[in-house]
């Protein structure tokens, strides 16, 4: 991508007071580029700035339209409730002179920017059972209140994202390229591929599409994708570029990838990748408490084979972006996705010697919920 010294030029294009001076990379991101921008006026909303990595996005106008339409959405809803500040509880997308929701720059780039919500944080590894807790609420009611949008009325953004027959179709397409030659290096992770591969058909098989509803879903609920206040109290939930159709357990298993492995999503020494249960049992609490109210029985016993899929999509997706040469996710150093995948797969052995401890745990907090 451009340089970000074009920053100027393309704020002067949204209805905004921000300094264009004052950029700062902010963030963790994987795909997309984010800058933090202060107010010219010193009381003035901050905000921030994306640069949409439209390589991946590549219809930019139906993808904004998503992400206006839920924005929208989740605002009404917390209006009609009478409670909570849908200022403070929703992103706010900024819109351009012309009164769109993007703006494409002089050399190319699409850029959105939003209000800044200040006085919040996120964390890339959960720190207490409070945070967790707060992660499930938050991302429990973000799906409860999207339930009434039916489904087919998204823009599927990235067509087939949790498939993950085409995620293998595509791992097979770049073991036949290898085009970097770094095939022979990867071969016990292909063997691990290769074991999973039947018991993740689970969401493919027809008899559970005839039970699964598909539902609007995040789709990346990463854990730093929840803002939480200086309590750490959940407050909002950001990135909404991939809202769109999905089963709910894709969630709630993505949700639990990042945040019951006791050490980073790329960790090199796998010793240290452990299960900290009680913060899958508080994001269960959490989750459990906000969305019991509109989810299905099938839901309800398909959400522990989401916690099993998803880190395993996430490995097949890194190894396959490691074999095609690193060229969708952003990476550190070389070798950084081989080793993000290696992660990932240890934290699927874990998670799958524990299989009976946590299905319990999911069912029984549903069952002390119906007593209360």
């Amino acid at each position: 991508m451009q340089s970000s010294k074009n920053i100027p030029e393309v704020i002067s294009h949204f209805e905004c007071a921000a300094d264009g001076d004052s950029y700062k990379a902010y963030g963790s991101g994987h795909i997309n580029d984010t800058f933090f921008l202060k107010n010219v006026a010193a009381n003035g909303p901050d905000y921030l700035l994306q640069r949409i990595n439209h390589s991946i996005f590549t219809n930019v106008e139906k993808l904004t339209d998503n992400m206006r339409r839920v924005t929208e959405h989740l605002k009404n809803k917390i209006a009609e409730r009478g409670y909570g500040d849908p200022l403070k509880e929703v992103m706010t997308l900024i819109p351009t002179d012309d009164q769109h929701f993007f703006y494409k720059d002089s050399v190319g780039d699409y850029w959105r920017m939003f209000y800044f919500l200040k006085d919040t944080k996120t964390y890339d590894v959960v720190e207490t059972p409070k945070q967790a807790y707060e992660g499930g609420k938050a991302f429990g009611k973000f799906q409860e209140m999207l339930s009434d949008i039916p489904p087919g009325e998204m823009f599927e953004v990235i067509p087939d994202f949790h498939n993950i027959q085409k995620r293998l179709q595509h791992l097979e397409e770049a073991i036949a390229n290898d085009p970097l030659g770094r095939l022979a290096s990867v071969a016990p992770e292909l063997e691990i591929v290769k074991q999973y591969a039947d018991a993740m058909q689970y969401f493919q098989q027809s008899a559970q599409v005839d039970l699964l509803p598909k539902r609007v879903i995040h789709n990346d609920t990463k854990f730093n994708n929840v803002l939480l206040d200086k309590n750490d109290e959940a407050q909002c939930v950001i990135d909404l570029e991939t809202v769109m159709d999905g089963y709910v357990a894709y969630d709630f298993g993505d949700a639990i990838r990042t945040i019951i492995n006791s050490s980073t999503e790329d960790e090199a020494d796998l010793n240290k990748i452990q299960l900290n249960m009680p913060l899958f049992d508080a994001y269960t609490e959490g989750y459990i408490q906000s969305a019991a109210n509109f989810l299905t029985v099938a839901e309800i016993n398909s959400l522990f084979k989401g916690v099993l899929l998803l880190p395993y999509m996430q490995a097949v997706r890194f190894l396959t972006d490691y074999i095609n040469g690193d060229t969708y996710f952003k990476i550190k150093f070389e070798g950084h996705n081989l080793q993000r995948a290696r992660a990932q797969f240890q934290l699927l052995k874990r998670l799958d010697a524990n299989a009976a401890v946590m299905q319990k745990t999911i069912l029984n907090t549903v069952s002390n919920l119906k007593k209360i």
